[in-house]
Formats: C-alpha cells, sequence, structure tokens
C-alpha cells in the first residue's frame, strides 16, 4: 500500500535542479530527459504502437542507407545539440560527410533527417515546435509520424510542410535521395 510518505522504486524522481546548463546536461547525460531551454523536459514512455512504427520506419530506411552507404541512422537515446536544446529524435540519419570520429558522445550538430513520433502524451505545440528547431539549427528534413491519423507531416522549412496519408508515398527527396515507403507501411 502506498501512502504519502512512501514511494515505489519503480518510480523515478526528476534529478534536482530541473533547470542547468547544456554543459551540464551533456555532462550528466541523463536518460529519459531532453533539453530544452535551460529545462530538463522528461520524454514520454513508448507506447507498443510506437515502437511498432518506429521500427516499420528503421528496417527499410536502414537497408537503404547502408546499401548506399549514405550515412548512419541512429536511435533514440542519440543526443544532438540544436541552437538552445539537445534532443533524442526517435530516429536520426547523419549522413556520411558530416559523421562524428567521436562515438562516445553525443553529436555536436543537428542531424540531416529528424524522425519523431508522436506520444499520446506529445501537445501538437511542442511537437511543431521541436521540429522548427531542428529546422533552425541546420536539419534539412524533419517527419513527424501521427499513429492515430496515420499520417506524416514532412517539414522542409518553417514555410514549407506537407501533410501524407496512407494513400501517399514518404520519399528521402534531397536528404536520403532515392529512399521510398509507402506511408501505409509504416502503420502495419
Amino acid at each position: 500500500m502506498l501512502n504519502a510518505q512512501t514511494k515505489p522504486e519503480s518510480i523515478q524522481e526528476l534529478p534536482s535542479p530541473t533547470t542547468m546548463t547544456m554543459e551540464e546536461f551533456l555532462e550528466n547525460d541523463l536518460e529519459g530527459y531532453e533539453y530544452v531551454k535551460g529545462e530538463l523536459v522528461p520524454m514520454a514512455a513508448a507506447a507498443i504502437v510506437h515502437g511498432e512504427i518506429g521500427v516499420n520506419i528503421i528496417i527499410p530506411l536502414g537497408s537503404y542507407v547502408r546499401e548506399n552507404k549514405l550515412g548512419r541512422l541512429y536511435t533514440i537515446e542519440t543526443t544532438f545539440q540544436l541552437n538552445d536544446r539537445v534532443v533524442k529524435p526517435d530516429i536520426a540519419f547523419v549522413s556520411t560527410e558530416r559523421l562524428s570520429e567521436d562515438k562516445l558522445k553525443g553529436f555536436p550538430v543537428a542531424p540531416d533527417l529528424a524522425i519523431e513520433i508522436v506520444s499520446p502524451t506529445d501537445k501538437q505545440y511542442d511537437v511543431t515546435e521541436k521540429a522548427f528547431a531542428y529546422l533552425k539549427s541546420g536539419t534539412r528534413l524533419v517527419w513527424v509520424i501521427e499513429p492515430v491519423a496515420k499520417t506524416v507531416m514532412v517539414y522542409r522549412s518553417e514555410t514549407d510542410f506537407t501533410l501524407l496519408s496512407c494513400e501517399d508515398t514518404l520519399t528521402g527527396e534531397d536528404v536520403v535521395e532515392g529512399f521510398a515507403c509507402p506511408v501505409a507501411q509504416l502503420f502495419e
């Protein structure tokens, strides 16, 4: 039985303080958090559908990138520094020419392609703000996958974006040139 004095061991307390510098965040390598404008932001736990969609995109995209020696894919918990934040995209692509030699640290730059899968607790405002933060920091393409609506919002800039449905094909455009995948395949 729980009361106000006891907490189950499975409940993780927020690190103290919840505000810190980017350097402090990077030094502490806090799992389960992103750093946004001086504050720790807890990452939502992934639902089953989140994991399924992640696998449905990472297998074909990863195979294509590897076969064509275009660069590398990275999964969540790999950190990327943007202007005022440190983020952990669900999936990220970094082209060969931008790969880091130091594989023991996160990337000091934005990925070429960032893929975010919307979680049930995500707020639309925050998702859009994060997509724009990627773009402002040099990410060339952002895919925001929405499991409930079964859509993908493709961002190229703050004024150039397209909503794709299950009847459409998702492409790597000029970032992962030649890659194509039916949107419906992401939700199978």
